[in-house]
This record gives structure tokens, sequence and C-alpha cells, in this order.
């Protein structure tokens, strides 16, 4: 259902922006048309035009090639002749480039004629126009990815063409592109013509006639001294007969009582045709050099009609037929900002359904969906709130109560627990579904849309902790931390449903100092959550909530199995032997299907299994010894390498690391503070490494720091350490460009 809504967004937009396009295209138009009165160089006004038109397509490069001779114009219909039989030269008459890049031609004079300029009709060579490796080779000689060509005519022949290519990206030109740069190629055509005609003012008036009447819209001109309709084209003459009849398009278009800037448009709703149109209109200096305004018309009344059909899909709940979220945060902003600008007050109410999940389960979510139905219709047929209903997602609702209903707060609150008050018919039986509901007043205890939801929300996890069924009014004396760990508990729950994509995974390095320079050869994978809803948060603020809420395993699962795919990818870029650290809490590693788990992240990443290692903690000892050591040597059969975590915060005996099959032991933290300057800490550290060697597992320290820490380790058996006197941990980007994409494999010794 989210992707529906979210393809639904994409085509309102979609719609919304065709509208400042055609305005862009009908402004770019009018600023052409403009110049059939310049009295400027020809090479300017070419310039001109070539800016025009290449701003509003966002192309980089515009030109103007005029032939050296003239070819016969019995050869249009196909590629016009060269060679023997015409000039092959060409001179880039005019050029233009989009910002500050350089012309195409540095030698624009006496150029040898391309194959591209051949042609009697439009040419358009897009980036995936198949052409033979001799034309494609031109272009790219040339720096083009696409062109477009088009001939432009005087007295029968071709003058000019007029050129349009793409240099930094690749480009595909559409319909309308085609078809604005046709009508802007006319245009050019008739400047010149009027140019070479400029003595006939009549000739010039039948040129503009018959550009006006091809420009796709209607268009008429009115004279801003008597106010008399100059000039009607064809489209609105067909299209307005009866108000130019009698007399009435400048009432039906324009407002006598409000001057309307030059350059501006508006939307027009013609209640007797029952038709929207957009009204661009502009000041301009007519033919015989009067001044007029210039209207042009389009109706965009299916575009209306789908612009409120997209919207109607895009804010409706299509299980309830309610309005969805989005409708109403819109809608709450509106409320908001009529409470504050009028001083009034309105309410909200956010519903969660009791053990709407025993419904779904005992009796399938068919009747689910029935009972969310039922519900839905029930509470809008309330008076005060039938247009403010919303279901936020899954068994969550929100009822605005709107200023105008305020006064009847009470009572619509007391109907609203009436509607749960009975029982729902599904199934041949009677089934109660009670509600938890948090109410806030606005904007009294909030003033903005996400203030005044979180708010509510927190009332209504208030109501449901409070033993459910009941109702809960916000206060401030509900304590933030209760909001917080509220707030943290529903992004957690809305971050699982997304696929836990907002937990991302760093990267800290893990060095071998055993090698010369002492590489990293591996990182510890650590997970972090950045929430959409709560920012940047640590894994000791949000571990322990998601053991309590059960998704600790699935969460361990997804960065176990991003740790082994980014491993993989890191393997294949030339690190053959990186390895990937990955935690698993007690909770995981007693899961029943947890070896599973670790064989499928294998299997779907196609990491080597020798490149994957799993810490555990050194709390695990105090579980059952012989599950866990069963559990252990079916994940090592695995090929997997397997690290006891922690070692030294007291929990295991020695014993116990003897028969557990760990492959590395990695020092706690704590052991290294005063590494450089403690005794015992130094001969721990000695102890380990000789049981390291005892036992076949190799030794690896965190927390180093500093220089003096990492230096008093030589010589001490230790192979691997970590530490922010390395690195801190990493995102995948950042790491990746210091330890792997650049090869870079010492690490970034602190003198």
């Amino acid at each position: 259902m989210q992707d529906r809504e979210r393809r639904r967004n994409n085509a309102s937009q979609h719609s919304e922006t065709e509208l400042p396009s055609a305005l862009k295209r009908a402004a770019t138009m009018t600023e052409i048309v403009k110049l059939l009165n310049s009295d400027e160089p020809v090479e300017n006004i070419m310039h001109r035009v070539l800016a025009l038109i290449g701003g509003y397509l966002d192309i980089t490069h515009g030109f103007v090639g005029h032939l050296h001779r003239q070819e016969d114009s019995s050869a249009r219909g196909s590629e016009a002749p060269g060679g023997a039989d015409g000039d092959d030269r060409i001179d880039y008459y005019v050029q233009w480039a989009i910002g500050s890049k350089r012309p195409l031609f540095e030698d624009p004079q006496d150029r040898e004629r391309g194959w591209f300029l051949r042609y009697d009709k439009p040419l358009y060579v897009s980036f995936h126009t198949e052409l033979s490796e001799e034309k494609r080779k031109q272009l790219d000689d040339i720096g083009l990815t696409a062109i477009a060509v088009l001939p432009l005519f005087l007295n029968g022949q071709i003058a000019f063409y007029v050129c349009f290519g793409e240099t930094r990206r690749h480009r595909d030109f559409n319909s309308d592109e085609m078809s604005f740069m046709e009508d802007a190629v006319r245009i050019l055509e008739s400047i010149l013509m009027r140019r070479i005609q400029r003595n006939s003012l009549a000739s010039s008036f039948a040129s503009l006639e018959a550009i006006l009447d091809n420009v796709g819209s209607s268009v008429y001109v009115r004279d801003l001294k008597t106010n008399c309709i100059l000039f009607a084209n064809q489209s609105l003459r067909e299209n307005f007969a009866r108000e130019l009849q009698e007399g009435t398009l400048t009432t039906l278009f324009e407002d006598p009582n409000k001057k309307t800037p030059s350059g501006s448009s508006r939307e027009i709703f013609h209640e007797a045709r029952n038709s929207w149109y957009e009204l661009y209109q502009t000041e301009i200096n007519w033919v015989d050099g009067s001044p007029v305004s210039l209207f042009a018309i389009h109706d965009i009344t299916e575009k209306k009609r789908y612009q409120n059909k997209i919207e109607i899909q895009a804010y409706t709940d299509f299980l309830t037929g309610l309005y969805n979220r989005m409708c109403c945060e819109r809608d709450l902003g509106r409320y908001l900002e009529e409470t504050v600008r009028n001083g009034t007050k309105g309410g909200l109410f956010y519903i969660d359904l009791d053990d709407f999940k025993h419904i779904n389960d005992g009796l399938g979510h068919q009747y689910g969906d029935i009972l969310l139905q039922s519900i839905s219709h029930s509470i809008r047929d309330i008076d005060g709130i039938h247009n403010s209903c919303y279901r936020m997602g899954g068994d969550e609702f929100v009822i605005i109560v709107p200023p105008a209903s305020y006064e009847h707060f009470d009572r619509i609150l007391r109907e609203v627990k009436d509607v749960f008050a009975r029982p729902w018919f599904l199934k041949d039986a009677d089934y109660y579904c009670t509600m938890s509901m948090g109410t806030i007043e606005f904007p009294t205890d909030g003033t903005s849309v996400d203030d005044v939801i979180r708010k509510a929300d927190i009332a209504m996890y208030e109501a449901k902790k409070s033993g459910k069924n009941r109702v809960a009014a916000y206060s401030e004396n509900l304590t933030s931390v209760s909001a917080r760990r509220l707030d943290m508990e529903k992004s957690m729950r809305d971050a699982a449903d997304q696929g836990y994509e907002e937990f991302e995974v760093f990267y800290q390095p893990i060095m071998d100092i055993t090698m010369e320079g002492s590489p990293c050869v591996g990182a510890e994978a650590l997970i972090r959550w950045n929430s959409s809803q709560m920012g940047f948060l640590t894994p000791t603020e949000f571990i322990p909530l998601a053991e309590y809420l059960g998704l600790i395993n699935p969460i361990g699962n997804y960065v176990a199995e991003q740790a082994c795919t980014q491993c993989r990818l890191w393997n294949d870029m030339g690190a053959d032997n990186f390895h990937i650290n990955v935690n698993l809490s007690v909770v995981q590693l007693l899961q029943n299907d947890i070896v599973e788990v670790v064989q499928n992240a294998i299997r779907t990443s196609g990491i080597k299994p020798g490149n994957l290692t799993l810490e555990v903690t050194e709390s695990l000892a105090i579980n059952d010894l012989d599950r866990t050591k069963d559990i252990l040597e079916r994940i090592k059969a695995l090929g997997v390498r397997l690290a006891l975590d922690d070692f030294g915060t007291g929990y295991s005996s020695l014993n116990n690391i003897r028969v557990l099959p760990f492959d590395i032991i990695k020092v706690d933290q704590n052991f290294v503070k005063d590494l450089a300057e403690d005794n015992y800490s130094q001969s721990f550290i000695r102890m380990v490494a000789e049981l390291g060697e005892a036992i076949g597992a190799e030794i690896c320290v965190e927390g180093i720091e500093t220089r003096s820490q990492y230096r008093i380790l030589e010589g001490m058996h230790v192979r691997y350490i970590q530490g922010f006197y390395f690195n801190q941990p990493l995102s995948r980007e950042e790491f990746e460009a210091l330890y792997i994409a650049k090869g870079k494999e010492k690490p970034r010794l602190k003198k």
C-alpha cells in the first residue's frame, strides 16, 4: 500500500510540474515573438534566439551554420547533395554556450560540412539513436552526445542550419522539445523574412498571423489605448466564437478592477462551460509599433480533473475510505494556522485498537479488514468530524476536532467512546474491540503538526500502559523520559516495518601488528541507528529496548547480512583475505535457528566463511555451558571463526574458555587505559597471550588510544589491536576510502 501511495504521489507531483513548464514555454515563445520588432543586427537576434531556446531546453550549446552556396531546391525531400553537386563548406555564423562553457568551434569559418548538415527536414539525434560508427565518430570529434538540426528556409531555399547540441550529459529529445524547437525556428524565419521585407507591414502581419495560428494555444491581442481586440488567432476564433461575437471575451479573461503585471499567469474557471483555463499575459509592441497586451489561453480542464483524481487517491486510505496520514498532516497544519490566527481552539484524538492482532490471528485478515472498515464508517458518521477522520496506518486512527466543532468536544469524545462500547458482528458472532485513546488541545498544548501528533501519541501510550480501554489527556506531567521511551519504541517499530534500513553498519579497523607496517586486515561491524524521527542513537540507548521488544534478533540478522555482503564486495575489490567481525548477543546466540541464520548470511552474501568472525560476549559462560558449546561448534563447522569479546570482565572461568572453540580472545578495553604505566595491565596482557598460545587462540586488544599503548604491545604475542588511535568506527564510504578503495593498508599512526 505504501508503494501504491508513493506512485500516486509521484503522479501528482508530475502533473503539478507540467504547469510551470507550460508557463516557461509560453514565456520563452513570447520573448522570441518580441524580437519581430527588434532593430538589432541579425547576428544579435540569432544569438538571443539561441540563448532563449537553449535556456528553455537546458542544453549546453547552440550554433547557426551558414552554407557557402545554397543547394538546389529540387533536392528537398532527402539528403541534400554535397561534394561535386554543391559546396561542402560551411561557416558557423553564430555560436552560443550555456553558463561558462566555451563555444564548440574556435575557428568557425570555412568548416567541413558534417553529415548532419545535409537534410532539408529537422534532424534529431539523441544519445540512444542508432548511428553508423562513422556518423557517431563525427559527433564524438565535436564533443556532442546529442544534436538537433533544423534547416531555416528563406525564399524557398535553405539559408541556415539552426543547431542545438549537448556535451555535458546524455540527452534524449522528446516530442515536446522537438515541437518547441520547430515552432521557435519558424518564428526566427519570420523574423528574418520581416527584416528582408521590413517595408511591407502587411507581409509582416501575415507572417505573425501564420505563426500565432500555429502556436498550439488560443491567442488574442488587445490594444492598450483603445482596448479593442486587434487580433484573434484561429484557435481562439474556433473555441470562443460566441464570446467574440457577444463582446464578452475580455470580461471572461480580464479583471477590469485589477491590473495584471506583464508576464504573469493565472487560472480561470469558466462556470458556464465547466472548464478550466490558464491565461498567460504579457505586453509587447504590435507590428505597427502600438503597445498591446498579448493573451495566451490554454485549456487545462483535463489536467485539473486528473490532478483532482490523483489528489483524492493520494490522500485517501484505500481500505477504509478515510483520509490518510499525509492528508491528516496537511489538514492539521491548516487548522493550527486557523486557531493561531483567530484565537480559537481545536482538538485531536489519537486512537490505537487494543489487541487487534488477536482478531487478525483468530478470525483471519479478511475479518480484520471488515472490522477496520466498520469502525471507520462509525466514527465518520459522528456529527462534527465527518471530514476530519484519518487512518494513520495499521490499527491507528486520528480524529481532528476542527475549531468550528470544538464547542462539542466532550460530546464528540463521548460518541467516539460509545462506538467502541458495542460489539461488532464478525463471522456469525459478536466480538468486542476496545481502544486506547490520547487527546490533546491545540494550539494550547502544541503549535506544530509534529508536536501535536507526537504528544497525542504519548497520551495514547499512557492510556495503553494504564491498562488499555482508556482515554488519557495530554499534560506536561507526562515525564520526558516516558515520552522519549515511547517515541523510541514507536520509531523502532516503524523502522522494523520499513525493513530495518534505518539501522546502519559502521566499521572500526582491526590492525595486525605482527605484519610489517601494522596493516588493516579486518573490521568490526558496529550497529548505529539513524532514526528518521529521533536522530542518531547509540547502541547503549536502543539495544536494551530492542531486546525488550523482541526485535534484537531481526536487527542483528540484518546487520550480519549487511556486513557479510560488504566484506564480500571488499574481497572482490582485491582485499582477498580481509575479514569482518560481527557481534552476536546472548539472545541471538541462543535462538533455535542461529546456525541456519549464519549459514543463510554466508550463502546470501557469498562471503568466504573464513573471512567471517562472530564475536560473543564473555557473559555467555554463565548460561548453559553444554548448549553454548554445541551451538558454537556447529557454527564453527561452517568454517566461521569465533571470538570471545570483553574478556576480563569477570564472568567466565578459565575452564569454560578452555572447552569452548574460540579462535580469538579479545581483551576488554578497561585493561589498556593505563597500559603504558601500569605493570598489572601489562602482566595481564602477557598472561592472556600465554593462555591464547596454550589453547590455540590469537589475541586482540581493544581500546588502544595512544602511541605509547600501541608500542608497549610489541613483543607481547598480541596479533590484533583496534581503537581510536587508528580510527573510530567509520561509515562504509569513509572506511572504504581509507582502507579499501585506495589500497591503504597501513594505519594512520599518530605522533
